[in-house]
């Protein structure tokens, strides 16, 4: 009796600052099979706080194994936060994947703005601690001198995760261009920073996202039951990956806002020449490594960190309340990024009056405005597509409605970068058209143009 065809799909590891997702997809229609999540855990050191990237390989290949029983996996992507950098030697990594929120590299701050280059050429704002990759070498360079003289690859987080599963060293654009301070977005090149520091020879050859790195490692297959001929494609920046269905499928201009811990504004259309770099402006470089004006704000953090790490949904009774009172929270609540970066934090009344769904619904307010201000700032035109957590956040999407006055659409589910980097598995010149979008957000009335007028003026004071 013939088996019936197994469905055929693509497995996708999508590691975010918080979380670590393993997603199989149908190949065809792109239809999420199944899911599995774990913390990305972070390892106190020695030498210095770094990501647990063997406890995530074994938890991926586990993964793997499993699905591998439930469909034919021919592809698998990987797509990570930025900010990571890996340095392989002859047998793996000679220094562990630093955590970006480690502040060591601000050790060297002073003398490496000296050495990072202009803002015009590498597009990418003074951020702290390993923000900018760039930092992360250059202190690594000199805290570690023996280990860094091993290197022999320098490879982005997405295609560290290529290495493991091929062997293959590999480099692509998106996560080279955000904001490492080693990317020439206007000339699709490395900056200037990595010839002066001599690090050229350690970056592989580049690639596009969707092309093929090579066939999973022979003891990859044999551990979890994939086909030897499952290939492996380059890779992709996770908020680059958000983008890339829109990129493929929309007519220009549009913009893009990725939310996750991080909130990233991608004003596909827009002009870089308003960029401030003082306020979290930069460029991105896209799939096609063409550099997309954008804005980054760890708004995620902010609302986690405003509502307690108790959101709750509030009423219409309690938004109403929120605004009538001026219940308002100021910028900013993490140093060192985002638009209000330079701006220290606070409530208009004490916070601990309040109930989980004030606060909650004063937060969104606060998303919310942050929001405006990163479009603003970016150029933004054309309609403003929302991804990930806050495309569930009814009050945001309303209260950024009125703020824009254009369409503010929500995709809740989107799987935002799983499914652009499920793209890479064709490559562009396939038809990717977008899902259908979900109706506009209604604009947040009532008194809420004051209260934002109130919050602003209060912002930049």
């Amino acid at each position: 009796m013939t088996q019936p065809i197994a469905t055929r799909a693509i497995a996708v590891l999508d590691i975010g600052k918080s979380n670590a997702k393993l997603a199989l997809l149908d190949l065809e229609t792109r239809a999420v099979l199944d899911i599995k999540t774990r913390k990305n855990a972070v390892l106190p050191g020695p030498p210095y706080p770094h990501f647990d990237v063997d406890g995530t390989f074994e938890w991926f290949l586990d993964g793997l194994a499993d699905f591998a029983g439930k469909a034919e996996i021919t592809v698998i992507a990987t797509t990570t936060h930025g900010a990571a950098i890996a340095l392989l030697g002859r047998d793996g990594l000679v220094l562990p994947v630093m955590d970006y929120e480690f502040a060591g590299p601000d050790e060297v701050a002073d003398e490496y703005r000296k050495a990072r280059g202009d803002f015009a050429e590498i597009l990418s704002p003074d951020l702290p601690g390993g923000l900018n990759a760039g930092r992360q070498l250059y202190w690594m360079a000199r805290r570690f001198p023996a280990e860094f003289a091993g290197a022999e690859a320098v490879v982005p987080y997405p295609q560290y995760w290529v290495w493991r599963l091929t062997g293959r060293r590999v480099a692509e654009a998106t996560s080279f261009g955000a904001h490492s301070d080693l990317w020439n977005g206007r000339a699709g090149t490395y900056s200037s920073l990595v010839e002066k520091q001599g690090w050229t020879r350690l970056f592989p050859p580049r690639a596009a996202p969707w092309d093929t790195a090579g066939p999973v490692l022979p003891e990859i297959a044999a551990r979890t039951g994939l086909s030897p001929d499952c290939r492996v494609v380059a890779g992709i920046h996770d908020s680059n990956a958000s983008l890339l269905p829109h990129i493929l499928a929309r007519p220009l201009p549009f913009t893009v806002i990725s939310t996750g811990t991080w909130m990233i504004t991608f004003a596909a259309g827009g002009s870089l020449d308003h960029l401030d770099a003082e306020r979290g402006g930069l460029a991105y470089a896209d799939a096609f490594a063409r550099p997309v004006p954008s804005a980054m704000s760890m708004a995620g953090r902010e609302f986690e960190i405003l509502t307690g790490g108790q959101a709750a949904a509030p009423s219409e009774a309690d938004v109403a309340s929120v605004i009538e009172r001026r219940v308002m929270a100021l910028p900013g609540f993490v140093a060192g990024n985002g638009p209000f970066g330079h701006r220290k934090g606070s409530w208009s009344v004490d916070p601990a009056t309040l109930s989980p769904e004030e606060r909650t619904a004063a937060a969104s307010l606060y998303v919310a405005l942050v929001a405006e201000t990163c479009l603003s700032l970016t150029g933004s035109e054309g309609p403003v597509l929302v991804e990930g957590p806050f495309a569930r956040n009814a009050l945001f999407l309303s209260a950024l409605a009125a703020l824009v006055d254009r369409p503010v659409i929500g995709r809740p589910d989107a799987t935002g970068t799983t499914e652009g980097a499920a793209l890479l598995a064709d490559g562009p010149d396939k038809a990717h058209p977008a899902s259908p979008d979900p109706e506009p957000s209604t604009p947040l009335g009532g008194d809420f143009a004051a209260y934002a007028a109130m919050w602003r003026q209060a912002a930049t004071s």
